[in-house]
């Protein structure tokens, strides 16, 4: 897996900003957008980024002079969105198991809105009515995903609304007047077979004739992004055409012009990212050696938390050409491995490691755990490096902890 900023230039960041840190290029963000803008470009379909993969309000606004949309899966995120500079028609908030207030509160901005339970539907009805046009997530129970922890859509999810509750969804709807515009599904992430893409379209072309109002049918995202050298994304091109086929030859779309939404989040910012850290200590046992390194699952809890595999490289030159069997493992009281066994150039303490793909989920799913400072952030675009979040400290740990 190559780097698209150079070892070189990593480091030099790392000597000038210090370790652990994220660094993120903004460039990379911009080939991942066009590469999914080039490939729809045949559909009516409109691209939102998923923010909960990465929300720093730099890249936020990165985002939307790139002419994104932005999806959000809080008001919090909504709140974000509006701070970086997006208007409410590029807003689109998809609610989880929240108090309505949130929904409430979320409708005052604007923004598009999702509803996955028929309880916050109801309460919806109560408040609005037929005035705020308004989706509704389904559950299609169909299995999907890298991970069962990252698959959404199956029959025991807790996302969305479940098929088999349609019926009383449709008297909701009639009840209130309430205005469906979107049919959504999410089925997971990590995909990389167009027919699930496929399958979760026929489920919603089965559903049209029940909302008459429907504009958009939202396939959500999940996109599959290659974590490790020998794998590969999701190939969009061939996507887009099997659901222009699919559009094309189904009888809704003769009747009434459909627009698709789309939600990628990892997709477009993971291979931006590096966490760079540096080698603590080196522990030889039996035929591998421990390298312990300056950050752990606080920083990076994906290879804990999912299983999942992220490249490391050194990003000194290796003297010779020798590889050595490394467990690459954190600094945190608990078991954070961040690989079992890695064929490295040998390492010295004091080496800098690159662990690539850390632009989703690193700094937005960390922690203060062990009371350890949450790492700087840093972009860089045309070259130039900016620091978009200062490293924590002390007064960090202690700002909000009341008699102090």
């Amino acid at each position: 897996m190559e780097l698209t900023l150079s070892s070189s230039y990593l480091a030099s960041l790392a000597n000038q900003f210090g370790t652990p840190l994220y660094v993120y290029h903004a460039e990379t963000i911009a080939q991942q957008f066009k590469k999914i803008t080039s490939a729809f470009a045949p559909l009516n379909a409109r691209i939102f980024y998923a923010c909960k993969a990465l929300t720093n309000i730099h890249v936020l606004q990165y985002m939307r002079e790139l002419g994104c949309n932005i999806d959000c899966s809080s008001g919090n995120e909504v709140m974000l969105a509006i701070h970086a500079g997006f208007t409410a028609d590029k807003i689109l908030y998809t609610s989880n198991g929240i108090h309505f207030e949130e929904i409430a509160a979320v409708a005052d901005t604007g923004a598009f809105i999702n509803i996955d339970s028929l309880s916050n539907l109801e309460k919806f009805g109560q408040r609005f009515g037929k005035q705020y046009p308004v989706g509704v997530r389904l559950r299609p129970n169909i299995m999907a995903g890298g991970h069962a922890k990252i698959a959404t859509g199956h029959d025991k999810s807790k996302f969305g609304i479940p098929v088999e509750q349609l019926d009383t969804l449709k008297e909701i709807v009639l009840r209130y007047n309430i205005e469906i515009k979107t049919l959504h599904i999410h089925t997971g992430s990590d995909i990389s077979d167009a027919k699930v893409f496929l399958k979760g379209l026929d489920f919603l072309f089965e559903l049209l004739h029940q909302f008459p109002d429907v504009k958009v049918l939202d396939l959500g995202g999940g996109f599959k992004v290659p974590y490790h050298p020998n794998e590969k994304e999701t190939d969009l091109v061939a996507l887009s055409k099997a659901l222009q086929e699919a559009l094309t030859q189904h009888p809704a779309t003769r009747e009434r012009s459909l627009q698709l939404w789309f939600e990628p989040g990892k997709f477009l910012v993971s291979s931006c990212g590096y966490l760079i850290s540096k080698v603590n200590v080196l522990k030889p046992q039996g035929g591998i050696t421990i390298a312990g390194i300056d950050t752990g699952l606080n920083h990076l809890i994906r290879p804990m938390m999912y299983e999942a595999y992220h490249h490391i490289t050194p990003l000194a030159a290796a003297e010779g050409k020798t590889l050595k069997k490394y467990m690459i493992t954190g600094n945190i009281c608990e078991t954070d491995t961040f690989a079992e066994e890695m064929m490295l150039p040998e390492l010295k303490e004091g080496d800098l490691l690159a662990i690539h793909n850390a632009g989703a989920y690193g700094y937005e799913m960390s922690s203060s755990y062990n009371a350890r400072f949450r790492p700087a952030e840093v972009l860089v675009q045309n070259d130039q490096a900016r620091l978009i979040r200062r490293r924590e400290t002390m007064e960090d740990l202690l700002r909000n902890q009341s008699g102090l």
